[in-house]
Order: C-alpha cells, then sequence, then structure tokens
C-alpha cells in the first residue's frame, strides 16, 4: 500500500516557521527553525519637516480668511513674476487670432502628420538596403547642392539673395 506524506508547516508562539519535513543536522529532537523577519516602524512624517506644513497651513488660513473678506491675498499680490518675452509674443499673436478653431485645427493636423511621417520613416527604416540607398542619395544631393550654390562666388551671392527674398516674403520686412 502506497502512503501519501504531507509536509506540515506550523507556527509556534515564538514568531519562528518550523518544518517538520526538513533534515535535521545536528540535533536529532530539535526541529529547523527559520525566524520571520521583523517590519521596520512606520515613517513619522511630523518629525521631518515640521515648520513646512505649519507655514503652508498658515497660508491657506490667510488665504481663506482674505477670499472670505474679500480681499486680495498679500502674497499673490506681491510675488507675482513678470512674464517672459516669449510668452508675451505669443500671447499677443493669440488675440490676434480671429479664428481660433482652425489655428487650433491645423496644430492638431501638423502633430497628426508628424507622428504619422515618424511612424512612416521608421518603417521604411526598417526595409532592407532603403537606408543604404537613401544616405547615398542624401550624400549625392549635398555634393552637387554644394557644388552648384557653394563653390563660386557669384551662385553663393545668388544664394543669400534668394534667402533673403524668401525670409522677407515669409515675415513681411527684413531687419
Amino acid at each position: 500500500m502506497a502512503s501519501t506524506s504531507s509536509s506540515t508547516l506550523t507556527i509556534s508562539s515564538s514568531s519562528s516557521l518550523v518544518d517538520t519535513k526538513a533534515p535535521r543536522h545536528s540535533l536529532g529532537a530539535s526541529p529547523q527553525c527559520v525566524t520571520l523577519p521583523t517590519l521596520p516602524p512606520p515613517p513619522v512624517q511630523s518629525q521631518k519637516r515640521p515648520w513646512k506644513s505649519t507655514a503652508y497651513c498658515r497660508k491657506i488660513a490667510r488665504n481663506v480668511m482674505a477670499m472670505a473678506t474679500g480681499e486680495a491675498p498679500a502674497e499673490v499680490a506681491t510675488t507675482e513674476l513678470p512674464l517672459p518675452d516669449v510668452v508675451k509674443t505669443v500671447q499677443e499673436a493669440w488675440d490676434k487670432v480671429e479664428d481660433k478653431y482652425a489655428v487650433s485645427s491645423l496644430g492638431v493636423a501638423a502633430v497628426v502628420a508628424l507622428w504619422g511621417s515618424t511612424g512612416l520613416i521608421s518603417a521604411i527604416d526598417r526595409l532592407p538596403l532603403i537606408p543604404g540607398a537613401l544616405e547615398l542619395v542624401g550624400i549625392g544631393y549635398t555634393g552637387w547642392f554644394a557644388y552648384k550654390n557653394l563653390v563660386f562666388k557669384p551662385d553663393r551671392e545668388v544664394l543669400i539673395q534668394k534667402i533673403k527674398e524668401t525670409y522677407k516674403d515669409i515675415i513681411g520686412s527684413s531687419s
């Protein structure tokens, strides 16, 4: 008759795990004990930076009192920082736009087109031989452009004039 054996684990009162089927090394009568690690004490938040939470609570109390009386909080009025010139320029340009919905739609369409073109380029990059061929085409075109527009002085002057005219058409004035 076959006997089935099961391993029994018991927990004694001293928080030790006792395995009754574990082999005994030195003493034949003592079971092998494994102690469980103790948990570290929970961190106390108020001991780390009590002054910071107190100052924050005072700030909130001042703001609530100022809002209840209808006055502006003193901190908000004195700590207002000036905006950078770039932000001011963007705000002025946005205020001049009449059809904000169309501009927002174009912005979203530009982001979607950029995302799609990134996917297309990564798909082409994974094809064998295509990245190397495109790199050779790029090197060849760069060499042709440099020879045609940058080697001789009259060609350079024509290129600089063309760049200035394009800049003037886009911006509206050459500065």
